[in-house]
């Protein structure tokens, strides 16, 4: 039995004018125990709100979503959920104690919780960093601190919404890396949302391809079938960059089509 399994989720919003706005349509997927999946599309494809959806925080409006087996119906700690902002850390905790804090919540004892949090850190690269505070860190640390936070709840599957997206290139590009070693680390399941094509390709293990929104579905799904370092110059890499930057190209087109034909 797959980890996840979307069946024909759809999810419609009503506007402040009282109209009702489709996000995503009809999304069938299926994650497996293990893998690294990379969901892309253009902006507004509703790739978020599928996120939001597994994550627990938004209810589907058709179809369901399941966790072994079982429909998904709120957020829990089997999902841990990382943003793309750094405000979720909490600036009065250092970053041991951002770590521990989900572990706190659930009366696990000082000790194991401590020890547990060290682990984490030394894990994410943190190594000796646990006294720091938010604000006496850099970006990239602060977001190594939400992952090692996720995971010292020992989740089944960790959500990722763009966490990389606020970072500089140089950070992005070692941030990626260092995520591949500690889902190799780990065996994590991961569900990662980008726009970025190249990072797509540099971390799943397969990538799905949302149409253009509204009410976005599940196009094409891509196995990256890439061995040891994922370098751009390889002809594979290019090969799949290829193939996924048309798909969009062309969902980025039909949406600019139907706007025009709708004004």
């Amino acid at each position: 039995m797959a980890l996840i399994q979307f069946e024909d989720v759809g999810k419609s919003f009503r506007t402040r004018k009282g109209d009702e706005f489709t996000a995503v349509r009809d999304f069938s997927l299926m994650l497996e125990r293990g893998e690294f999946f990379c969901l892309l599309g253009p902006s507004g494809c509703g790739k978020t709100t599928v996120l939001a959806m597994l994550a627990g925080f938004e209810a589907p409006t058709a179809g369901r979503i399941l966790l072994d087996g079982k429909t998904i119906d709120g957020p829990s700690r089997d999902r841990g959920v990382v943003f793309q902002g750094d405000d979720s850390l909490y600036t009065w905790l250092n970053a041991e104690e951002n770590v521990e804090f989900g572990l706190r919540l659930r009366g696990v004892p000082r000790k194991e919780r401590r020890a547990t949090a060290r682990r984490y850190l030394d894990l994410v690269g943190l190594t000796g960093q646990q006294d720091k505070y938010p604000p006496e860190l850099s970006g990239g640390m602060k977001q190594r601190i939400q992952i090692a936070r996720a995971l010292a709840n020992e989740p089944k599957m960790l959500l990722m919404d763009e966490p990389f997206g606020a970072l500089d290139a140089q950070t992005r590009g070692i941030m990626q890396r260092e995520l591949r070693q500690i889902w190799r680390a780990t065996g994590s399941s991961v569900l990662f949302i980008t726009h970025d094509i190249d990072e797509a390709i540099s971390l799943g293990s397969r990538v799905g391809v949302m149409t253009a929104g509204p009410g976005g579905t599940l196009k094409e799904v891509i196995a990256i079938e890439l061995e040891g370092e994922r370098s751009r110059t390889d002809p594979a890499y290019i090969g799949y960059y290829a193939r996924i930057q048309e798909t969009i190209r062309h969902e980025v087109d039909r949406a600019i089509r139907q706007s025009a034909e709708a004004a």
